[in-house]
């Protein structure tokens, strides 16, 4: 136990989230129990993880969930370790819940210079009918930006899912690629926009981003032949040429990067395979399956085309593997499963409330004075 890494979660307390700080210690080894000294409130060394309040074995719950994030059915996991199916379904759902607050820390929270962006929307069968998954992939880091299910393929969708684009995002030059969809074209051109300062009061107004390009691949399949119309709705050609010469080496206009992505999630979330009977009951169970998947494919997964070529001498080389997380600089080493399980968030720093009212009475006498 090292009391320097650890935080104190309470929200209460004035020291909260606060790294090596001299205010933790050592409650007791045998419980794994931490103290803070500001607040003197006691503290699992778990607390704010996934596996905080579990009644099995960590290693059995690590092991759940990785089969669980690579496409093995609830029933089968369940079958395999001898656990109920609503103990599997509940670790998919902590476990789910857990790595979203990981997107949201470290993803949302970046700023990143995107230079291209591909979505796309994945239709989801379920037991009661069927809902919409829709994903935004950074191409040039292979970074899974976040996701959003809905019931509806309406225009409320889309701008949750831009939503999430936009707050990564650097005002650089961007390239958006998505498909046919109406909604993107309205969705990007109302959310990548800065508000101008003014010195009265009413709502700013709102100015465009500079060299935002927003390509559509259309494709249409008639008497079994492929067409493919690419549009430049936004943007100049030249524009949208060396966008796709930095972010992807050339090349035309396309939505591979996302369609790959979609294919990754279909082969590695059980209930996004085609024609399976593993089919989720509820759009929650895909919420907390995407955002397990996603930091999966983040965090934990060696992309084949982010290598990178080492030169050693006497001409020689090595190459080395890099996760989408390490490529964008997020971290530098690729995590493991425990890793991604026990890592903790910690809140936002304490802010003292604000005092109203006349000041004290030693305060407004120097003042006077």
């Amino acid at each position: 136990m090292n009391p320097e890494q650890q935080f104190c979660p309470n929200r209460d307390c004035p020291a909260r989230g606060k790294v090596g700080a001299g205010n933790i210690g050592v409650h007791s080894r045998v419980e794994q129990r931490y103290r803070c000294h500001a607040c003197r409130q006691t503290f699992s060394a778990s607390k704010g993880t996934a596996v905080y309040g579990l009644k099995h074995e960590v290693d059995v719950f690590v092991k759940v969930t990785t089969l669980l994030a690579h496409g093995c059915p609830v029933r089968a996991a369940a079958l395999a370790f001898e656990l109920d199916e609503r103990t599997v379904q509940d670790w998919l759902a902590r476990s789910g819940q857990h790595c979203q607050r990981v997107h949201e820390a470290l993803v949302g929270g970046a700023r990143l210079d995107l230079g291209q962006v591909q979505t796309d929307e994945l239709k989801v069968k379920t037991q009661g009918g069927q809902v919409w998954m829709a994903l935004a992939l950074c191409v040039p880091f292979r970074l899974w930006l976040g996701g959003v299910v809905s019931r509806q393929r309406d225009l409320s969708l889309i701008r949750a899912l831009v939503a999430m684009v936009v707050t990564v995002a650097l005002c650089r030059p961007l390239l958006l690629a998505a498909d046919g969809l109406s909604s993107y074209v309205r969705a990007f051109q109302e959310a990548f926009r800065s508000p101008l300062p003014r010195h009265s009061r009413g709502r700013p107004r709102l100015r465009p981003w500079n060299d935002v390009a927003i390509v559509q691949v259309v494709k249409q399949r008639c008497q079994g032949v492929l067409d493919v119309q690419r549009r430049i709705v936004q943007g100049s050609e030249s524009l949208v040429q060396r966008l796709l010469r930095q972010t992807q080496g050339g090349g035309q206009i396309n939505t591979a990067y996302i369609e790959r992505l979609n294919a990754t999630f279909r082969q590695c979330l059980a209930p996004l395979t085609r024609r399976g009977r593993a089919l989720a009951c509820l759009p929650q169970t895909l919420h907390d399956g995407m955002f397990l998947l996603g930091c999966v494919y983040n965090f934990c997964t060696d992309h084949d085309s982010l290598a990178l070529k080492l030169y050693l001498p006497h001409a020689a080389h090595r190459w080395v593997r890099r996760t989408p997380a390490m490529a964008a600089g997020l971290t530098d080493h690729r995590w493991s499963m425990l890793e991604l399980l026990t890592f903790k968030i910690s809140p936002p720093p304490f802010v003292p409330p604000k005092r109203r009212g006349r000041p004290p009475k030693p305060i407004s006498q120097q003042a006077f004075s």
